[in-house]
């Protein structure tokens, strides 16, 4: 079975690899022509792989860059054939674009992860998809492959929704959990005391739990790494910013959301946040 991948950076290399490796005939295409793949049978051009295949998957960047190839190339998709979508893109690119493609009888599911890097090289990412049931059963198989779950969501978008939500609540966590250890060190509780009470407690969250942001507290974490991102502060703010949007764009109340976006983006931009672990925002508070 030939399947195709666009964009093999950090997500989907580990991602095309481990379809590769349960017996898929992966072809792959990434503009960064320095990325050669020994699992992957590396293609010339994105046409070079629609021809071929019934299934692409995408990983990619951004909404508009998503939006781009299927304009540019939607007369090169095979009719009936499927794009399934793993970017975290907004919810009204990911509907125009599943519009363009049913013109063309073409079907897409998007399907976010979550997971992160470390998820995508061990296969144990979880997938949040949108679209056709039908589509989603019969494909559920390559989900399958590359992580160890994937819950569908509804309709188009209903994966894109169900990404930046999840991800909107872990910012919001992420930012009470620092605040909980600045405010323990300053009444001086001891942050591993403050863990084993907060972990078994009422306040345990998956920021405390399993991605402790303070060093050398709770199960190793990228804050026990330098905070070598294993989910950057940029890729949490791009997530914060797409939730933002959806709101505005809705009219929904999210002032938690909103504020935990304001405060990514001065970290980001203005305290040396870039390029390290979303947890790393613990530095802020640590004054």
């Amino acid at each position: 079975m030939k399947i195709g991948f666009i964009g093999l950076g950090n997500m989907g290399a580990p991602m095309a690899k481990n379809l590769a490796k349960n017996g898929l005939d992966v072809l792959g295409f990434d503009t960064d022509n320095s990325i050669k793949l020994p699992e992957i049978t590396m293609m010339p051009s994105i046409p070079a792989i629609l021809n071929e295949v019934d299934i692409v998957f995408t990983m990619l960047p951004s909404g508009l860059i998503v939006k781009e190839i299927v304009s540019e190339f939607i007369n090169n998709f095979n009719a009936e054939s499927t794009l399934i979508d793993c970017s975290t893109i907004d919810v009204k690119t990911t509907k125009e674009v599943c519009q363009t493609l049913s013109n063309k009888k073409v079907n897409m599911l998007d399907a976010p992860v979550s997971g992160g890097v470390q998820g995508a090289k061990s296969g144990s990412l979880t997938f949040m998809v949108g679209g056709s049931r039908d589509d989603f059963d019969q494909l559920r198989f390559l989900f399958e492959y590359m992580g160890s779950r994937s819950v569908y969501c509804g309709k188009n978008g209903s994966g894109q929704t169900a990404k930046i939500c999840n991800n909107m609540i872990l910012g919001v966590t992420m930012i009470a959990t620092c605040e909980a250890f600045a405010l323990a060190d300053k009444l001086e509780l001891d942050r591993e005391a403050m863990f084993d009470v907060v972990s078994t407690s009422s306040g345990y969250s998956w920021s405390m739990n399993s991605y402790c942001p303070a060093p050398g507290v709770g199960p190793k974490a990228p804050s026990d790494n330098n905070y070598i991102p294993g989910f950057s502060s940029d890729l949490m703010l791009k997530d914060l910013m797409l939730s933002q949007n959806a709101a505005s764009e809705t009219k929904a109340s999210t002032p938690m959301g909103d504020l935990a976006m304001t405060l990514y983006k001065d970290f980001v931009e203005n305290k040396n946040g870039s390029g390290l672990d979303f947890s790393a925002i613990l530095k802020t508070f640590e004054v």
